[in-house]
């Protein structure tokens, strides 16, 4: 069981790195911060927590959340490719609904705590002002590196222009509806100053009117450590790091409510999630799984330092898991906090209900067939990744129309579905 004060999980910060000296993570730096400019910020994220926590949302409903990836590039190698971006989507999913084959590898203590989010994240295929969109945007930018001094006194305002278009960044997409995720280098003398960090629920009525928390809402994560196919290595000064994507996993809990496992203390510190056991501190980018750092009692047992956990800074080979309890409160969330991420969302993948196609094969490197099941849909725009139409047919009362991608290039492209100029769905194809 862990302690109801919610740092703003403004981190994962896996590392600075600076003088050979590595600080894991500044979570408690940034709340100290923003509590500097705004006092009673603190108390104030500890009463969101457990408003949190009293809307704890018992349903097991699947709930889809629509998701645009930013990436940011100074350089040839920082600009992801599509593939990546997919990867990671796929991981994320896989962690989000406990169908990561690495499960497996739990040990049997944490049977008992276990838990399945049944959450989905899927790229959004239209963007705010209705237009089709691959649900990733590309912006080259003059700034080399988005991380700076200013880190090590706590400072995030640099690290925050990578959400800005006037900053050398990108603007985010309407907050409330979709999970802004921005990818770019955040590296002080070529190392990762952090690997990511996230912004936790806001804008609670419990929050004074007009208080600034100086921070724009969504994810954003080291470049390196985006996606398991990615191309690029990452060293935090002890060799290459195995990425599996789980960066994100970690980031994406904290922005739905989560905090670091071990409290952001030692054992008289907790995260007020009463089934995850207590630590010491956080692990150190390994998988030691012969600890057990605190005595505490879960349904009746001490259970050991909990490295599958993914909240945990235990390496990403060994993180598999959340516990019910962290389950339970992310699901919380998004039926309150969060709610226009998954409910009445014009936004989301899943507002055009009343159209049902199969799409097959998907991915394709020839063509693809679109089957109609259910709906009116009577043409097929296909956008590539700047929104430019490539290719438009008409059904004409077919039960299935083929469309050839041969002269395509590779990558990603919005299938659009309209009936009277109107779309009614979309879908995402990949072209290999």
């Amino acid at each position: 069981m862990k302690k109801s004060y919610l740092t703003l999980m403004l981190t994962s910060v896996f590392g600075f790195a600076w003088s050979q000296h590595t600080e894991k993570c500044g979570s408690h730096q940034a709340i100290q911060y923003q509590e500097s400019l705004t006092p009673g910020y603190a108390q104030l994220v500890d009463e969101q927590f457990e408003l949190a926590k009293s809307n704890l949302a018992k349903n097991n409903d699947l709930y889809t959340i629509p998701v645009v990836v930013h990436i940011v590039y100074n350089s040839p190698d920082q600009n992801l490719a599509d593939s990546v971006v997919l990867n990671q989507l796929e991981s994320l999913n896989a962690d989000f609904q406990r169908r990561n084959a690495d499960t497996i590898n739990m040990r049997s203590d944490f049977d008992i705590v276990k838990g399945n989010p049944n959450i989905r994240f899927k790229l959004a295929t239209i963007d705010p002002d209705g237009n089709p969109t691959t649900g990733i945007t590309r912006t080259a930018t003059s700034t080399a590196s988005f991380g700076s001094f200013m880190l090590f006194f706590g400072d995030f305002s640099d690290l925050e222009k990578v959400k800005s278009t006037s900053d050398g960044g990108h603007d985010p997409w309407d907050q409330d509806r979709y999970l802004n995720i921005w990818v770019c280098n955040m590296e002080i003398f070529n190392t990762p100053a952090i690997l990511g960090y996230a912004t936790p629920p806001s804008g609670l009525p419990n929050w004074p009117p007009g208080m600034d928390l100086g921070l724009s809402d969504g994810v954003v994560v080291q470049y390196q450590a985006f996606g398991a196919n990615n191309p690029n290595t990452i060293d935090m000064g002890q060799g290459p790091l195995d990425i599996r994507g789980r960066t994100l996993t970690h980031e994406v809990g904290h922005y739905l409510g989560l905090r670091h496992i071990w409290g952001d203390g030692n054992c008289s510190e907790e995260d007020g999630i009463d089934d995850t056991p207590n630590a010491e501190g956080q692990s150190d980018f390994d998988c030691d799984d012969s600890k057990n750092t605190c005595v505490d009692n879960i349904y009746g047992i001490d259970l050991p330092d909990m490295i599958e956990n993914y909240m945990d800074y235990s390496a990403e080979t060994c993180q598999n898991s959340f516990t019910q309890g962290q389950v339970d409160l992310m699901r919380g969330v998004l039926q309150n906090q969060r709610i226009d991420l998954v409910q009445n969302n014009p936004a989301s993948i899943e507002q055009f209900a009343l159209t049902e196609v199969l799409v097959f094969p998907n991915p394709t490197s020839a063509s693809v067939t679109v089957r109609f099941l259910q709906g009116e849909v009577d043409q097929i725009r296909l956008m590539d990744g700047h929104g430019r139409l490539v290719e438009q047919v008409e059904r004409n009362g077919a039960s299935e129309v083929m469309l050839s991608l041969e002269s395509l290039k590779q990558g990603v492209y919005s299938m659009v579905l309209l009936h009277n100029n109107t779309p009614v769905t979309a879908e995402r194809i990949v072209k290999l």
